[in-house]
């Protein structure tokens, strides 16, 4: 199982790109399912959250190891998927995430940097 994840975080469409912004979902569940049958994600999900006040509307969650996540960053079809993203949703947002046996590794870290500085 994977330590790391890629964060994939969007608000709500922009005004007027409602149709569009719903065919670059598609593209990125298509970059996605391909990905993951390549073998170059582990897996992926994908998350609506209901109408709270926040800024975020959904996300989705890529799953793997760190290296192997970080060569998905720099692949041009997914710095397309990203670009296009970002032009027709508001709040448009990549980030890398921990899990699994990395979490305790960074908190090791964090801890043994707290000692060391207070």
């Amino acid at each position: 199982m994977g330590d790391s994840a890629i964060f994939i975080g969007w608000g709500e469409p922009i005004r007027g790109r409602e149709q569009v912004s719903a065919s670059v979902f598609g593209e990125a569940v298509e970059l996605w399912t391909r990905l993951q049958e390549e073998g170059a994600i582990e897996s992926w999900e994908a998350y609506f959250l209901e109408p709270h006040g926040g800024d975020l509307s959904g996300f989705f969650l890529l799953k793997g190891e760190r290296v192997q996540l970080g060569a998905v960053r720099i692949r041009e079809d997914m710095d397309r998927v990203v670009m296009r993203g970002s032009m027709v949703v508001s709040n448009f947002g990549v980030v890398e995430a921990a899990t699994g046996a990395r979490i305790q590794q960074d908190m090791q870290r964090y801890l043994e940097a707290a000692g060391e500085l207070g």
